[in-house]
């Protein structure tokens, strides 16, 4: 953060200051008092179930020089500024933070990235290259929201070359305000697809809201677009500034110029891709060290940006071949040993969308393939409910079911939860089962086997017995956060998980 005295946060955040002491500095905000350290801004932030105002006096002790408030504590022993809402506030103190970082001298850009997946993905793989280069600050897992992006916000300082901006949506006019804290230089965006189509009402609204982030450009900014999706495309009419674009080399990009070209793309048996990339007279070859064929678009998304911030090619493929680990619950692949099973677990369980529910059954089915694509593992998709999908929600669903069993998964296990979300497991599993057991040419193995639980409990119950008969199994847990999957993850992996993974 840059050195901000209790009067300038005061001044930024149009509230008043009562208990002030002179002199005092700010170096960092945090929501949760349990980070104060120090020269601490803490905000209070009412939660469902926690309010932060009830902890004024912990800041306190722990060297917190002010808290953000939206009514004045008593005898807290800490100077307090009263907003009229706190979330508002740390808005406005991170727009004031980007404001002075921009009147240094020294250069500074904001790269904002957005879509319906692949956010936090290409933000891990553009931080392992321009970490590289500069001192770069980027979000810790997902915050991308409008308390999670002025956190990241307020990390930037003086030195600071690099920011990175993930920003996600609900609704319409969510990346609008979170470009009006950070207006980005360079905005980045994947793909339009189909997550959380309930709350936005169709995809075109979807599309909309995207576009938010170019329309959020600083003058000239630069619009880094996904010329395969054409939805994504369509966004160059409202550039500002320059358009570059970045594409699936599997995909028709309708004759536009990629700045950086990909081919010969090669997937391993652990389903990790290759790829040779071109730019200029440039060529280089890259090998991601993380799973997922999907993830080729991802990689050159973050190549496009480093490239055009002035990163050599070299530079860019040996960053991006050094990334073996992103955010948590991403593609993460480890052997879990519990109760005398083992099997191979890929953790995708961060969130789900259909779009990343595909990708990630293609990882799953890929996954153990030898030299001829022949698998010869046991594969298991845990499959939670999605959310958010509106009426369309129980078609989507039967949609992933089917894409699953006709894609060559041998067992499917459909987990769900409360209310809505059993009925939405039981569409997956009806669209699976809908899916004659002999299923196509391209799909040998044995039947499919489909089950359904109704909590993450009888979903370990179900892995569990299903692995114990089949050694050497895959399973992927994919779901909402809803679902649960994310802490089942934790859970094998924390009292089961083991360090390398069988690759014979």
């Amino acid at each position: 953060m840059m050195d901000m005295d209790v009067e300038t946060v005061a001044e930024a955040v149009r509230g008043s200051v009562r208990l002030h002491r002179s002199n005092a500095v700010a170096r960092g905000v945090v929501v949760d008092s349990r980070r104060v350290v120090p020269g601490s801004v803490f905000v209070a932030v009412k939660g469902e179930r926690v309010d932060g105002h009830d902890f004024l006096a912990q800041a306190a002790s722990q060297g917190a020089v002010a808290a953000l408030v939206d009514h004045e504590v008593p005898d807290a022993g800490i100077p307090q500024i009263v907003v009229a809402d706190t979330i508002s506030a740390l808005g406005d103190l991170a727009r004031k933070n980007i404001e002075l970082r921009r009147r240094e001298k020294a250069p500074f850009t904001v790269v904002g990235i957005t879509g319906s997946v692949g956010k936090t993905t290409t933000k891990d793989m553009l931080r392992g290259i321009l970490s590289d280069v500069a001192p770069t600050v980027a979000p810790v897992g997902s915050f991308n929201n409008e308390i999670g992006l002025p956190l990241t916000a307020l990390e930037v300082g003086q030195r600071t070359r690099f920011l990175i901006a993930e920003m996600g949506a609900n609704h319409v006019g969510e990346i609008a305000r979170l470009t009006g804290i950070v207006p980005p230089d360079v905005a980045v965006v994947l793909k339009v697809g189909t997550a959380h189509l309930g709350e936005f009402g169709s995809v075109e609204r979807i599309a909309l809201a995207k576009s938010e982030i170019v329309k959020g450009l600083v003058p000239q900014g630069v619009a880094v677009l996904n010329a395969g999706d054409p939805r994504v495309a369509a966004m160059s009419s409202i550039a500002p500034g320059d358009v570059l674009w970045f594409a699936d080399p599997d995909v028709d990009v309708a004759g536009r110029h990629c700045l950086i070209e990909a081919t010969d793309v090669r997937v391993d048996g652990w389903d990790r891709a290759s790829f040779t990339v071109r730019s200029g007279e440039d060529c280089e070859r890259i090998e991601l060290g993380i799973p997922g064929r999907h993830n080729v678009v991802n990689a050159l998304a973050a190549a496009t940006v480093a490239r055009h911030l002035g990163v050599e090619l070299s530079r860019i493929a040996g960053a991006l071949s050094s990334v073996d680990h992103i955010s948590p619950h991403r593609m993460d692949v480890s052997a879990v040993d519990r109760n005398d099973v083992r099997f191979t677990l890929i953790d995708d369980s961060f969130n789900a969308n259909p779009d990343s529910m595909k990708a990630g059954i293609d990882g799953l089915v890929g996954w153990g393939s030898d030299e001829t694509g022949r698998q010869n593992r046991y594969r298991i998709a845990v499959l939670g409910a999605m959310l958010e999908l509106g009426a369309d929600g129980g078609a989507l669903h039967s949609q992933v079911g089917r894409y699953a069993a006709e894609h060559g998964v041998d067992a499917v296990v459909a987990v769900g939860g409360p209310g809505e979300l059993d009925d939405l497991s039981r569409c997956l599993a009806d669209g699976a089962r809908e899916v004659d057991p002999t299923r196509s040419e391209s799909v040998s193995g044995p039947e499919l086997i489909v089950e359904t639980a109704h909590t993450t409990t009888q979903a370990d119950a179900l892995v569990e017995r299903i692995a114990r008969d089949h050694p050497g199994s895959v399973v992927l847990l994919k779901g909402s956060h809803a679902s649960g999957l994310s802490a089942l993850a934790s859970e094998w992996t924390r009292n089961g998980g083991k360090g390398g993974v069988d690759r014979s």
